[in-house]
Order: C-alpha cells, then structure tokens, then sequence
C-alpha cells in the first residue's frame, strides 16, 4: 500500500502570523532603535498571505520600514522582506536576522 497517497498537500495557515522566536528578534531591535531615539511606535498586521510588522517615527504618519513574512516566497526569493516608505525592498532573505541587518546599519554612528 502507498503511503504517499494518505498524505496531505501543504496547507497554509488561514492567518499568517509572526512566531514568538522571530518577535523577540525583531522586538530587541526595535528597543535598541527606540533607546537611540530612531523609532516611537509599531504596528503588527496578519493577513491571509503575510504577516507585517510595521515601524513608525510618530504615531500618525506612514510607516518608515515594514517588516514582512511572506510563506508563499519560502522556496523562492525568501520569506523575510525589509520594505522602505516608498516601498522599495531594502533586503530580502530565508532568515531573519541576516535580512535585519540592513535596519541595525542605522545604528553605527560616527563618534566625534
């Protein structure tokens, strides 16, 4: 008997959210660039195909940078996306940290 023909096609979640492991790296990032008095607020979105974490300078404006996760893109371009304000993609990548990399560039200020 075949097994194969038991098992399930991949299913993607209803909801696409971030995992507690990925908040907690994106989280300690957004407190270093709040410490340094880059970023005030965020916002978390999960939709049907992503999830986006958004990053605010002031409560009532647009976002500066948009972290998303994408599943669909997993096997593709990568899941993670740093998009800017003007919806350019920043970076793009299978693993978080490395995408958010370009995001900690700002913190590395010159010391006079």
């Amino acid at each position: 008997m075949n097994v194969d023909a038991f098992r399930k096609p991949f299913q993607a979640p209803a909801q696409v959210a971030f995992h507690r492991t990925e908040l907690g790296i994106i989280l300690g990032l957004y407190g270093r660039m709040v410490a340094a008095g880059e970023w005030r607020d965020y916002g978390i979105s999960h939709l049907s195909e992503v999830a986006v974490f958004s990053i605010f300078r002031r409560s009532a404006e647009n976002p500066l940078y948009r972290i998303e996760k994408r599943p669909k893109l997993r096997l593709k371009q990568g899941l993670y996306a740093v998009i800017g304000m003007d919806g350019q993609i920043l970076k793009r990548g299978h693993e978080l940290k490395p995408v958010l990399r370009v995001l900690e560039k700002k913190l590395i200020r010159a010391v006079k």
